[in-house]
């Protein structure tokens, strides 16, 4: 929803005796904003866009239209001079004309006054019978950058109250029972903060409480049980809703959606499994590129190779007739007149079978999504957030890794600087061997060892990470403590030892070690 305060000089918070800041407007207002944006024309058009706007409409709902300048007229006086109206503070009668103003009564004039043409122009998509329409020449967002995916995330959570805390109490060898037990519990809020607990394999409860990574670990496990759903189908990299009875029953797709929604603007990762083509439904794209092999159900994707693979017109139109019942199902039964319609025939199949067919699974999804605004975001700006929710072939790289992690030295020149400098480039060519599968362990476990996050989440590391150095009279092991994003790797006199235990521990650990 756009929202304009008013083309008057605003001095209050509209409805209040409350002096204007941004801060204070934005709690009147109540809601989270994307940005915040400050439209600047020419004296004429500000004066003759009001006296319009005032003439045509009325206050509860007004169109606001900014003008281009015609070129000949866009020059330093007309950009830059602002006169206050009769009657408004800072009158002088006395004021030259615009062709004769001199630099330095402009100078007092302009710049005094500058920067109190406009109030803000809210950004929102909300109810779109409130929507107030600014027209100009440049459609949002074209030529402006786009925010990051950290940004938008951070926005998101600013809705967080951090003073108050929603419990979770989990096992490991049962997340997926302990989410939903948390998140249908009547105390919890998702504009509360996440205190998770783990017990063990023997009931005990651990001992840290959590501030930030058994939240990361917990939330980061909840994906990937989410990904096992039955209310999921399709290969695992890009699954697709599928509708269940006893989902819908549960009301396990909205709770799907709030999951992740929670997970994302909290500070875990995103599910990293979801069809592109169930996103761009849902974020209102009008894209959808699907294949037959996104179809595991044997008999249907037999049926749809052997229409796609129609040599002749005459065989298809046989196979659509051996096939009616399915298509008509699916609303795409026809005859045919080319051997070319086939194509489209098994889009229009596919598009049903994933997209159409789902329709009631996918609107409770949506709704889910809705949690924290999430859903809104991503149909402000789908290609920044889509990320998050689908399968990317870009992986932990070791230099990634090594980059994320700062090392915290002793003094130059001290007998502590050689050891680390001599186990940083052990450390080096450990995520080395990582990424070159020559190593038990993976770039994505050493992450979630040290950080409880797989890969560097959507909100990203805070705080950031570091690597810190024992000596082996410590341990010999690495040690974590996710909740400030620290490693500590031991100082030991060969690659060898150090490979083997840092394998040992990484592998062998219960979840992340605190210390």
């Amino acid at each position: 929803m756009l929202m304009m305060t008013s083309l008057a000089q605003i001095c209050n918070i509209p409805g209040t005796e409350v002096p204007f800041t941004l801060k204070e407007y934005k709690e009147a207002l109540g809601k989270a904003y994307q940005r915040i944006t400050l439209y600047i024309c020419t004296a004429e058009d500000f004066f003759t866009s009001s006296q319009e706007t005032n003439h045509e409409s009325d206050s509860s709902d007004s169109e606001v239209i900014i003008r281009s300048p015609r070129s000949k007229e866009f020059n330093t006086a007309d950009t830059l001079l602002w006169e206050p109206a009769d009657g408004e503070p800072g009158t002088d009668s006395t004021a030259p004309e615009v062709p004769g103003t001199s630099s330095g009564t402009m100078e007092t004039t302009c710049y005094s006054k500058y920067t109190e043409l406009y109030a803000p122009i809210v950004i929102e998509d909300e109810d779109d019978s409130d929507r107030v329409e600014c027209n100009h020449d440049i459609e949002e967002d074209e030529g402006m950058d786009k925010p990051s995916i950290s940004e938008i995330t951070a926005n998101l959570a600013l809705e967080i109250d951090h003073r108050a805390v929603s419990r979770f109490n989990i096992c490991r060898s049962d997340i997926w029972n302990g989410a939903v037990r948390g998140f249908k519990r009547a105390t919890f809020s998702e504009k509360k903060d996440i205190l998770v607990k783990f017990s063990d394999n023997e009931g005990t409860l651990e001992e840290g409480i959590d501030t930030g990574g058994p939240k990361r670990e917990f939330l980061s496990l909840l994906m990937k049980e989410l990904k096992k759903r039955p209310i999921f189908d399709g290969p695992m990299e890009s699954r697709y809703l599928v509708y269940n009875s006893t989902a819908i029953l549960e009301d396990e797709y909205y709770l799907a959606g709030k999951m992740i929604a929670v997970s994302i603007v909290h500070g875990g990762p995103g599910p990293y499994f979801l069809s592109k083509n169930l996103i761009s439904y849902i974020s209102g794209q009008d894209s959808f590129k699907s294949s037959v092999g996104e179809i595991t159900d044997e008999e249907i994707g037999k049926v749809l190779k052997e229409i796609q693979n129609a040599p002749s017109v005459q065989i298809l139109q046989d196979l659509i007739l051996q096939n009616s019942a399915m298509l008509q199902t699916a609303g795409c039964f026809r005859r045919v007149g080319s051997c070319e319609e086939k194509t489209r025939l098994v889009e229009e199949y596919l598009k049903w079978y994933i997209i159409h067919r789902n329709s009631t699974a996918i609107e409770r999804f949506k709704a889910g999504l809705e949690t924290l605004q999430f859903l809104t975001a991503l149909k402000e700006h789908p290609t920044v957030l889509t990320p998050a929710l689908c399968h990317t072939e870009v992986k932990l790289s070791a230099e990634q890794v090594e980059n994320l992690f700062q090392p915290v030295l002793s003094p130059q020149g001290s007998n502590m600087r050689t050891q680390e400098d001599k186990a940083r480039t052990y450390w080096a060519d450990y995520l080395l061997d990582c990424e070159e599968d020559n190593s038990a362990v993976t770039l994505e476990e050493v992450l979630m060892f040290a950080a409880g996050v797989p890969c560097v989440p959507p909100a990203g590391m805070s705080p950031l990470p570091r690597l810190h150095f024992m000596s082996p009279s410590t341990s010999k092991f690495p040690m974590a403590n996710t909740c400030a994003n620290i490693l500590k790797i031991p100082l030991l006199d060969s690659y060898t030892a150090f490979k083997a235990n840092m394998d040992f521990g990484i592998k062998n650990s219960p979840g992340f070690g605190c210390f």
